[in-house]
């Protein structure tokens, strides 16, 4: 499968690199493709080797690295599609399923069985090829792109932002919810889980105006606080609870009072129908929320508002890939793999360092730890794995919403699994194994613009970067994720 070169030019094919001894080894891939590539421990797996076609025999693929010796792991990158050579040496690594091979620190000569090219395309290959190595290059294939081309590209995807605006992401047809303030907290829990909808608008009669935005969020947080004062939640506490109430208990809980003790109220983030779609993604990063309700008003005191739509950066991002798909070939950043700019938060041995764990958890943790996994690690979603990290399913904050079903969240959340809570959303018919289409994958070598597609389709919020073939979770991207590197 990779051999050193004959004698003749096994001692000017040696390199040495700041003191360690390097030898050149071939590699072959023998089973076909359009574009395969090699990465290994003998890179750091941080570049991406290209192989070449040998000529003659057209399912056959080799690249010549610069190795040193001991014990190295390797796979292949073919079409897309991490694949390992099951006829080579292999093992279950932290990678997947890995070949494996020992450098000895002198080059032996290796015997070779050197097979005919004109039968090659009739048989099964599995020697590798011998050819005379000329020189030794280590191939820097990490795709690389200039900070101009980035600077360039968020350009022209901020004019085109700056130039539309919300009013164009009102559909021809459709309903906005919207719930009272006054509306017990029960009862709302109910109309969002019928509905379908993880958050609404807030509206006060007393005021006349919109005042905030229920979500998902909170009833994490309600259910939190009223758990830490009692083994179960009961359905009195949460009937006589008001949404205004527990929202001038979570101004208590977060220290957000004035000098009097009175809780401080907090402006509604809103858009109105002209403003342009940049600032209207600046207003959700910067905030920190899944949406802002876009609002118009016909007077000048804002009087009598209509909520007409409620704008998210999936709705943006769609604006965005209709506009730049048949031209994308003039913004090469959108070409590149994910893993190449990078994008998106890594397990930290597949990308870059992180500062906070990377969290995930088993079928069989209990609801209790994901929800507060969610709020202290500040993040909308939860990968859950098997023993091998492979994926099986998500747990998202929207996910809350299913505890309506048979009033489920008057049970113990410390009792109830993981398990059993994303099966109250999903048919019962349905194999846990199977993910239902919520859960977004995508592999690490897709490129920008394929990631873009995927979390412009509506209700995507989020895609779990899998290894290809095993499902295990390398990572996710999210829409914020997209966002924050487009608009810099």
């Amino acid at each position: 499968m990779f051999a050193s070169d004959m004698n003749s030019v096994r001692e000017a094919s040696r390199v040495t690199t700041a003191g360690m001894m390097l030898f050149p080894i071939q590699f072959t891939w023998p089973y076909g493709g359009r574009n395969v590539f090699i990465s290994g421990s003998f890179n750091r797996w941080a570049e991406l080797v290209p192989m070449s076609q040998v000529e003659g025999a057209p399912n056959v693929f080799q690249a010549v690295c610069a190795v040193s010796h001991g014990c190295h792991e390797y796979k292949f990158l073919v079409d897309g599609e991490w694949r390992h050579d099951e006829r080579q040496p292999h093992k279950n690594g932290e990678y997947g399923i890995v070949n494996t091979f020992d450098a000895l620190p002198v080059p032996v000569e290796v015997a070779q069985v050197q097979p005919r090219l004109d039968v090659l395309n009739s048989m099964e290959v599995d020697t590798g090829l011998t050819h005379r190595i000329s020189a030794v290059t280590l191939n820097q294939a990490m795709p690389r792109i200039s900070e101009e081309d980035v600077q360039a590209c968020r350009h022209r995807i901020s004019v085109f932002l700056a130039a539309h605006t919300a009013y164009e992401l009102l559909p021809e047809s459709g309903k906005v919810v919207a719930l009272d303030v006054n509306l017990p907290v029960k009862q709302a829990f109910h109309i969002l889980s019928e509905q379908g909808i993880a958050l609404a608008p807030l509206w006060d009669n007393c005021k006349g105006k919109f005042v905030g935005v229920l979500s998902a969020s909170d009833f994490i947080l309600i259910l939190r606080e009223l758990g830490n004062h009692g083994s179960n939640l009961t359905e009195e506490e949460l009937e006589t609870h008001t949404i205004s109430a527990w929202k001038e208990g979570k101004a208590y809980m977060n220290r957000q009072v004035d000098g009097h003790g009175r809780p401080i109220p907090k402006h509604l983030i809103y858009a109105g129908p002209c403003d342009n779609l940049k600032d209207v993604a600046l207003k959700i990063l910067q905030s920190g929320v899944a949406i802002v309700p876009v609002i118009h008003s016909s007077s000048e005191d804002g009087s009598f508002p209509q909520l007409l739509h409620l704008a998210s950066l999936s709705g943006i991002l769609k604006c965005l890939c209709r506009y730049f798909k048949h031209c994308s070939g003039s913004l090469p950043v959108l070409q590149l793999p994910i893993y190449a700019i990078p994008l998106g938060t890594w397990v930290p041995r597949i990308g870059e360092s992180s500062s906070r764990p990377f969290a995930m958890l088993r079928p069989t943790a209990s609801l209790s730890s994901a929800l507060n996994m969610l709020v202290q690690a500040r993040v909308s979603s939860i990968p859950i794995v098997d023993d091998n990290d492979s994926l099986l399913d998500i747990y998202s904050r929207s996910d809350i919403t299913a505890l309506a079903k048979g009033r489920a969240y008057t049970h113990n959340l410390n009792e109830m699994t993981i398990y059993q809570a994303l099966q109250l959303g999903q048919d019962s018919n349905t194999p846990y194994e199977m993910r239902s289409q919520r859960c977004q994958m995508c592999l690490r070598t897709d490129t920008l613009l394929k990631v873009m597609e995927q979390l412009a389709n509506p209700g995507v919020r989020r895609l779990v970067i899998v290894e290809a073939g095993s499902n295990r979770v390398e990572g996710v991207v999210s829409l914020t994720d997209v966002f924050r590197f487009l608009l810099g």
